[in-house]
């Protein structure tokens, strides 16, 4: 499903990313983890195409597509999604609009005709028990006043309704208690599917519990040092990082 290859990306002229290649077939969810500042937010936002950051080198592969000459929005419409770890709010644009608007426009870029409001809204309601989301929350703005628990789960929420193939959470555990953390990765896990794959960007081994991703790969001043498989996290949450950068000379 994604291929990365030699990819290299920089920021206000500084290089971030060094190198990183990265193979996600359908139905994997990998996990990447690492220290803060080591490359992990910007190869999230790399892929979906944050114009921010410049790619010197390297390509990305998606569904034998060539990634990184699409838009933004074509990446989306493709069936790219991110969770961000920092959902942002949009005072006055009410969520029942801005998930129309942003369903609507997927169908279109698939040729499809848009969906009916009554069809669009009775959708809403099934995709809403999926992440126990309270009807309250859809018919305000997006995010305004949202506790971080809610904003979190609303991006479960948003997947649901646009179902894409390829999800990035990007800390999506980042300030949440246990009982969020459950309900947003329990709804995640009812969105797997054998043709369905995402890239889990996390510092805790908490949120791979519920999750089991398949790999776990190590993310270090902008390379992937290593690569393992779903007992690799529990190591790192015995024993720190410092041994693996030892171990790949850092």
């Amino acid at each position: 499903m994604l291929q990365i290859n030699n990819l290299h990306a920089s920021i206000n002229g500084k290089e971030i990313l060094k190198g990183i290649n990265l193979t996600v077939r359908d139905g994997e969810v990998h996990a990447i983890m690492g220290l803060n500042g080591a490359g992990k937010s910007t190869l999230s936002n790399v892929i979906v195409g944050h114009p921010a950051y410049e790619v010197t080198k390297g390509e990305i592969i998606f569904n034998g597509k060539d990634l990184l000459a699409m838009k933004p929005e074509e990446r989306a419409h493709e069936g790219i999604f991110l969770s961000f770890q920092q959902p942002v709010e949009i005072p006055g644009v009410s969520m029942v609009n801005f998930i129309r608007a942003a369903f609507n426009a997927k169908r279109q870029y698939q040729g499809l005709e848009p969906m009916s409001a009554g069809d669009f809204l009775k959708l809403m309601r099934e995709k809403r028990k999926i992440v126990e989301m309270d009807s309250r929350l859809t018919s305000r703005s997006v995010n305004e006043g949202f506790s971080g628990g809610e904003k979190k789960r609303n991006e479960i929420f948003q997947m649901a309704m646009l179902e894409p193939t390829f999800s990035i959470l990007d800390e999506t555990d980042s300030g949440l208690d246990v009982d969020a953390l459950r309900i947003v990765a329990e709804g995640f896990n009812k969105l797997r599917t054998p043709q369905t794959s995402a890239i889990v960007i996390t510092h805790y081994q908490r949120l791979l519990d519920y999750l089991k991703p398949d790999i776990i790969h190590v993310l270090i001043d902008g390379r992937i040092v290593k690569t393992a498989g779903p007992e690799l996290a529990l190591e790192i949450e015995n024993r720190g990082f410092d041994w693996i950068k030892e171990e790949a000379g850092l």
